[in-house]
């Protein structure tokens, strides 16, 4: 796999000689900047510079910035006492997400403008820096459009010449932005290479992931929009009418087969490991070639500078590498419970028979078998394995009158009722769930997606080097199944669909498709690689789906499967063990759902969190920009 990690050298060429004003310092040329006409006479350093701006992509979610930003939405619950915020508070700021950074498009658009007007690159070399560096540009303007419907197209370098007026444009619609992105990738996609193991690098596979995702938003948008018209702007910088759904569905669908069926290069799920939630854990572990579904990534290499810490502070507590940081990120009941049976039936996970009394386990695992076999792929489960050893997941010992007998600290030794003094024993679990302590599962559960099992990858001196996949084949079958289903083709959206659930044990294939089943399969697929919020966006579901109530059991366990359903606050299963010695249950397990007491705020997505707030500064600065429906 081809690499670039991070290049700091002749990043800042790209602001000399463009703006010459103010004060006298700044015509004075630093010495440590090259000057373009040698930079774009060298691909290496040309390559220099395009590195700094691969390093610099915009991800609303990633593993470089830790954990934080998969904790939200309530899939998750935050175990971290200065996190706390995320499950006290009732809603979003609506400058929540926003994104601005013309300083960012101004630099692709001067490397475009200097290797294009370079006479010393080899021509192959400059046709692929070209298209490199207007993929970047593209999808950064996919993360502008997601996150601030229509915004300024800006393709060229500006030079004030003592009028401000000349720099202010005015915003674009929103479908103008999603049509530039589309016609960028088709632009580029035959100057890139179609090369599978080019994944850190702007490939074919990657233009067409980007255009079949942003055109399927696009469709989404236009689409489900229709529901919110409080969300439009009469000038369509927000909105898209809904018209020009099918074209946008016809357009995604159309790139995502070009990656299907070969064009870009061998694409493939990953099928590598027998066991299939193993195999799907380690389809984010897997830097190898053998893993070719990965089309683009944010790449990270142990020793180079450029790693992160999403292991050190997510890996199970007692299976820490320093016995410290740890255990921040707790996926909820919430999401645990989605993953379907392997009947493809919906059901919430067994605690209570019929009657309402606990059902006794042997084996904690136990609870979870007949799942999807992404759920313990995606979950560290408790007594799972993670680096060889297994988590020590319970809330304490269950007595025969029904009390709770465990402890704020697993180390505090306690004698079980009956006991000698000699006697001692843990009463509750190394790695929690302990009400409140920090760094240990308030949920029952870690994460395992993206959990990093290399020796030392827990530690902050090493940490980890595990990739952040951007665009990856699983999604792009079920965008072309969505986009297929859209567009009345359910046949074939069916086949892209199954061949993803197949991969994840659930072998009888579906026969028909629902609305709530697109939305479900890309729950479970997709969870923390950054899809939540944007999907929930572009169907217009965010407001219904949390809705700022509160949340009881019986809501939690009902309606899975819905799209609709709501999810406002992060549930937790605690394991209990039995204590009642001479009893056929003493040493088995129950579960309890529970919420966390630090769970006081509801999700609460109001209509103008739907494009965020564009600052005053921004707005004071260029009166032509028309304000979001929210201001």
């Amino acid at each position: 796999m081809k690499k670039i990690f991070l290049i700091t050298m002749g990043a800042a060429l790209l602001v000399t000689a463009s703006c010459k004003k103010d004060s006298d310092f700044l015509d004075i040329p630093p010495k440590q900047i090259l000057p373009s006409d040698i930079v774009f006479s060298d691909p290496a350093l040309a390559l220099a510079v395009l590195g700094d701006l691969y390093n610099r992509q915009l991800d609303f979610s990633g593993l470089d910035n830790g954990w934080a930003s998969f904790v939200d939405f309530s899939e998750a619950f935050p175990s971290e006492n200065g996190s706390a915020f995320f499950v006290t508070r009732n809603g979003w700021d609506f400058g929540e997400w926003n994104t601005w950074d013309y300083a960012y498009i101004r630099e692709l658009n001067l490397f475009i403008e200097r290797a294009t007007a370079s006479t010393a690159l080899a021509a192959a070399d400059k046709t692929r820096f070209l298209a490199e560096a207007r993929f970047l540009r593209a999808n950064y303007y996919f993360e502008m459009v997601k996150r601030m419907g229509g915004v300024p197209i800006i393709t060229s370098s500006f030079t004030y010449n003592g009028d401000v007026t000349d720099l202010q444009k005015p915003r674009a619609k929103e479908s103008e932005v999603y049509d530039f992105i589309i016609s960028e990738a088709e632009a580029i996609k035959n100057d890139l290479p179609a090369d599978v193991n080019q994944k850190s690098r702007a490939s074919k596979g990657a233009a067409l992931a980007m255009e079949a995702r942003a055109a399927l938003y696009a469709g989404s948008i236009a689409k489900y929009g229709a529901s919110t018209p409080q969300v439009t702007l009469a000038g369509d910088e927000v909105g898209i009418p809904a018209a020009m759904a099918n074209g946008y569905y016809t357009k995604a669908l159309a790139a995502a087969n070009e990656i299907i069926n070969g064009a870009a290069g061998g694409y493939k799920l990953y099928q590598v490991l027998p066991n299939l939630s193993d195999n799907f854990a380690n389809l984010f572990i897997d830097k190898s070639n053998a893993n070719q579904e990965p089309i683009f990534i944010e790449d990270f290499k142990v020793g180079s500078g450029k790693v992160h810490s999403f292991t050190v502070n997510n890996q199970p507590y007692s299976i820490s590498d320093e016995g410290a940081d740890a255990g921040r990120l707790n996926p909820s009941l919430n999401l645990v419970e989605s993953f379907e049976k392997l009947d493809n039936t919906y059901a919430p996970i067994p605690t209570t028979d019929g009657s309402g009394n606990p059902i006794y386990y042997d084996d904690q695992l136990d609870i979870f078998a007949g799942r999807d076999a992404r759920l313990a792929g995606t979950v560290l489960l408790p007594n799972a394995q993670f680096k060889g050893e297994h988590t020590d997941i319970w809330a304490g010992y269950q007595l025969a009158d029904g009390s709770i007998f465990t402890s704020g600290n697993a180390n505090d030794l306690r004698n079980l009722p009956g006991t000698p003094e000699s006697a001692k024993v843990q009463v509750v679990g190394q790695d929690g769930p302990i009400n409140g302590l920090e760094f240990r599962t308030q949920s029952g559960f870690y994460v395992r997606k993206y959990l990093d099992p290399a020796t030392g990858s827990g530690r902050r001196g090493r940490q980890s080097d595990v990739a952040f996949i951007r665009y990856r084949y699983g999604e792009v079958l079920l965008n072309a199944a969505e986009a297929a289903f859209e567009l009345g083709q359910t046949s074939v959206a069916l086949n892209y669909i199954n061949q993803v659930r197949a991969r994840a044990g659930l072998t009888t294939a579906l026969t028909t498709l629902s609305f709530d089943r697109i939305v479900h399969e890309r729950r479970v697929e997709l969870v923390f690689e950054g899809h939540t919020l944007y999907d929930m966006k572009r169907w217009r579901l965010a407001h219904r789906v949390w809705n700022g109530q509160q949340m009881t059991v019986a809501e939690l366990v009902s309606n899975i499967g819905s799209a609709t359903k709501k999810n406002t606050q992060p549930f937790g299963l605690w394991p209990y063990k039995i204590y009642n010695p001479g009893n056929v249950n003493n040493g088995k397990w129950i579960f309890k759902e529970v919420k966390p007491s630090a769970v006081t705020g509801a999700n609460n997505f109001q209509l103008g969190n739907y494009y965020s707030r564009i600052n005053d500064n921004i707005l004071s600065a260029n009166p032509k920009l028309v304000k979001q429906p929210n201001q």
